[in-house]
């Protein structure tokens, strides 16, 4: 048997454990196991196996995220630059939902700035000034973040083949110009149930949102599947995530962006509907 074949036979049992913890609502093992803790070229590889399991299936991307923006999250992985993951159609809900938690196996909520591309992120430099360009308007956004992992116990190559962590995300319904807001000073307040839990800004998004977007352009190109107009990137925490719970009721507050709100539903909910 060839090295390839074996690193091929790995990719695929990392792929489907996940998709088997996805498919049944139980949490697995980590995946680092077959395709090792640093190996991002194995993790993305898993990572894309899944998504065209998805895509056969029905689902379409609507675009990105960016995830491992905080240099004490990268620390703590042992990494040095951040991960992406797609985004489908069927992870988005609108501001005052209430999101399901039938559709989530630990999930933990994140606030950031979500972009929506007006123009290709296909050719050139794609440096911070060609994305401001391409951005149409920026928007305050949840991200809700899950593992397929069981107790989030994951490295760099176990939450990159998990489509980066991916969960579900909330976007506000403020939207604003890059002449009408500056992401790199905006502030966040993220309350859970009334109780303010985490605070951060946008310089805590390496540096600056606009980077986490140019770099996530830069790596996507390289991947083969370049940033689209039209897409939705959520462009990295803006402070410490916080888990969740049935029955919370979640609120982000950005300068200049306005609120997102959530209600996670509790299981009687879900058993009554």
């Amino acid at each position: 048997m060839t090295q390839t074949t074996d690193l091929d036979n790995a990719i695929e049992q990392a792929a489907d454990r996940l998709l088997t913890a996805s498919r049944t609502h139980v949490a697995c093992a980590p995946v680092r196991d077959v395709i090792g803790a640093t190996d991002l070229p194995a993790a993305y590889r898993a990572q894309q196996r899944i998504n065209d399991v998805r895509i056969a299936g029905g689902a379409r991307v609507v675009g990105r995220k960016i995830g491992l923006t905080s240099k004490a999250v990268q620390d703590q992985l042992g990494v040095d630059q951040p991960d992406f993951g797609v985004l489908f159609d069927d992870m988005g809900f609108a501001d005052g939902d209430v999101v399901p938690m039938t559709r989530l196996l630990q999930p933990k909520a994140e606030a950031e700035i979500a972009f929506v591309l007006g123009a290709d992120l296909v050719d050139g430099p794609l440096d911070a000034a060609q994305v401001a360009d391409a951005i149409a308007y920026g928007v305050a956004a949840l991200e809700i973040c899950d593992s397929r992992i069981a107790d989030w116990d994951i490295r760099f190559g176990d939450t990159v083949a998990d489509n980066a962590s991916a969960g579900l995300y909330v976007l506000g319904t403020e939207t604003k110009t890059l002449a009408e807001f500056s992401p790199v000073d905006t502030t966040m307040s993220m309350s859970i149930n009334g109780a303010e839990v985490s605070t951060g800004s946008g310089a805590d998004c390496l540096g600056d949102p606009l980077n986490a977007v140019a770099w996530l352009a830069q790596a996507a190109r390289d991947n083969g599947a370049p940033l689209l107009a039209g897409q939705v990137i959520l462009s990295g925490a803006l402070g410490p995530m916080r888990p969740l719970a049935a029955g919370d009721d979640v609120r982000v507050d950005i300068t200049g962006l306005g609120s997102v709100t959530a209600y996670f539903s509790s299981t009687n909910e879900e058993t009554a509907k």
